[in-house]
């Protein structure tokens, strides 16, 4: 027994290294066949848990239809959107809390303050000033999209060694160049931690804020789903979520933070 494990994990250890793809897929094959075996034992009825396969010819509907690809496409632009402003303002703000100890000891307490209240938690204030509109929704993924991109900058500001940027002042830098050339490249791989955690809190928020604001989107599709009684259609909704956040953090997201500390020399290339 020993030796089939043994013999097995060689394998895997050779296929993987052959094909990375494979080692993403192997976990997930004990899931799918424990579902396929609890709901082909008749536990549950069929309309409370669908099995897998009624979920791929429910997905392939739905793509069909052109409902899957359209509600996709409009939950991705509002991320994106989101993703967008709140870069806009988090990365100038980290930069300014890491930068000068008095805007640090004037921010700080509010930002942790605002980051202990939900996203969610704001969205009853936002539907009175809002309404149940793409505002609201924006504001919630930018909120929650802010925090993480402004404390991962601002840490990797004040992780840069100050000796290099007295290095670059002794050189007739100024302090804009300094900050451009220095901090900003130095603090870099932290602010794509900040984006990359800020990536997925904001896909979260958004799929919750879809299902109370939206009139399209997965979480839309999800929570009309449920109206309807169509559970298949609800995890339609959950796989497809996993599995595009999964193929955006470990095919984009993962090699740029990575290729990235690298490039500044903060984690060393493998060869």
């Amino acid at each position: 027994m020993t030796q089939s494990l043994q013999a097995a994990w060689g394998w895997y250890v050779r296929t993987t290294a052959r094909w990375p793809a494979v080692a993403a897929v192997v976990p997930f094959i004990p899931v799918v066949a424990l579902w396929a075996a609890v709901a082909a034992s008749g536990m549950f009825p069929a309309a409370f848990l669908p099995g897998p396969a009624d979920v791929v010819r429910s997905f392939g509907a739905l793509v069909y239809k052109g409902v899957l690809t359209e509600y996709l496409a409009d939950s991705v632009v509002r991320l994106l959107w989101g993703t967008t402003v709140g870069m806009a303002l988090g990365i100038p703000l980290g930069l300014l809390v890491g930068l000068s100890e008095r805007a640090r000891r004037v921010t700080w307490p509010l930002l942790l303050f605002f980051q202990a209240i939900g996203d969610i938690a704001w969205l009853p204030i936002l539907l009175i000033w809002f309404g149940f509109s793409l505002t609201t929704m924006t504001v919630v993924i930018v909120y929650t999209v802010l925090f993480p991109v402004v404390l991962n900058t601002a840490l990797g500001v004040r992780s840069v060694p100050e000796v290099l940027s007295r290095a670059a002042r002794s050189l007739g830098a100024s302090t804009p160049r300094v900050i451009w050339h220095v901090i900003l490249p130095g603090a870099l791989p932290n602010i794509m931690t900040g984006l990359r955690n800020g990536l997925g809190f904001g896909w979260r928020a958004l799929i919750a804020t879809e299902i109370v604001v939206g009139t399209s989107g997965v979480g839309f599709m999800m929570f009309d789903a449920r109206r309807a009684g169509s559970v298949v259609e609800i995890l339609v909704g959950m796989v497809v979520l996993g599995l595009l956040w999964w193929v955006v953090d470990s095919w984009v997201l993962a090699p740029i933070e990575k290729a990235t500390g690298e490039r500044w020399g903060l984690v060393s290339a493998q060869r």
